[in-house]
């Protein structure tokens, strides 16, 4: 049986759409048949949010798994998006860094829940997942760290903005050190830049400093700036099922098609 991919969408800066991306690329994945799980990992708890989980709902989220140990089924949740499923995340996740702080193996954490899962979904009665995405916190963190030892592959976020490139070099840094010692075979699966604003020449400025640092590894689609992207959340709703028309909306998808492309690529 094919196992999961598992991507973590990644940046330590703040702001610069990866709970969006989470939420639109995989509902954009979902939509085209992938079956998908998103692990909210970030202690605001956002991308629950953006996909309707209410606080009350969140009986076990990502921080049972990790401190807990509590076997990765008891804590998923149906979404309003078919075969989009979600691990919610909260406020608890915010003292992971230091409940764990005397356990030689931390950074494993997550990897043991996923991977226990594939297993047990490998022996029956569970979801099979194609794609897992992992929302991480806007920080280097022992959360972020656990996020790149059990993924495949990175997905990087990248604003169209002033200093985008500033603080790169600490995360490709971060990803050198978990390569080394913790998973050898991660990869950058794509670099996606966001908050494109085309009336803006910043824009196409920073986007060409970016694919001139990350080559291929930018992905052709562009996030643009989009009103409807912003709203949607707030609605509980992704972008795509608020609006599946705006901007904002048709760009996930091609990036989620971008996506498939790479994967089967790397198949071949």
């Amino acid at each position: 049986m094919t196992r999961p991919r598992i991507f973590a969408v990644v940046n330590q800066k703040g702001g610069v759409g990866k709970t969006t991306t989470s939420i639109n690329l995989g509902t954009a994945l979902a939509a085209v048949g992938r079956r998908v799980l998103i692990v909210d990992f970030d202690a605001q708890g956002n991308a629950s949010t953006g996909l309707g989980i209410s606080r009350a709902e969140r009986l076990m989220t990502s921080y049972d798994l990790v401190v807990d140990r509590v076997p990765l089924e008891e804590a998923v949740l149906s979404t309003i998006v078919p075969r989009l499923d979600i691990v919610p995340g909260d406020e608890n996740l915010s003292g992971v860094e230091t409940e764990l702080a005397g356990d030689a193996h931390r950074s494993y954490r997550l990897k043991e829940s996923l991977h226990s899962y594939i297993d047990r979904v490998e022996q029956g009665g569970l979801v099979k997942y194609d794609y897992v995405l992992i929302d991480c916190p806007p920080s280097l963190s022992a959360l972020t760290v656990n996020a790149m030892t059990a993924s495949d592959a990175l997905l990087v976020p990248l604003q169209c903005e002033f200093l985008a490139l500033e603080g790169l070099t600490q995360l490709l840094r971060t990803v050198e050190v978990v390569r080394s010692g913790l998973n050898p075979t991660l990869e950058i699966q794509g670099v996606v830049l966001t908050m494109y604003d085309r009336r803006n020449s910043l824009s196409d400025q920073v986007a060409n400093e970016v694919r001139a640092f990350f080559g291929s590894k930018v992905y052709n689609t562009v996030i643009p700036r989009n009103v409807r992207l912003s709203e949607a959340p707030s609605f509980g709703k992704p972008a795509l099922l608020y609006d599946y028309r705006c901007p904002g909306s048709e760009a996930y998808i091609r990036l989620a098609s971008e996506v498939l492309q790479r994967e089967k690529a790397r198949a071949a």
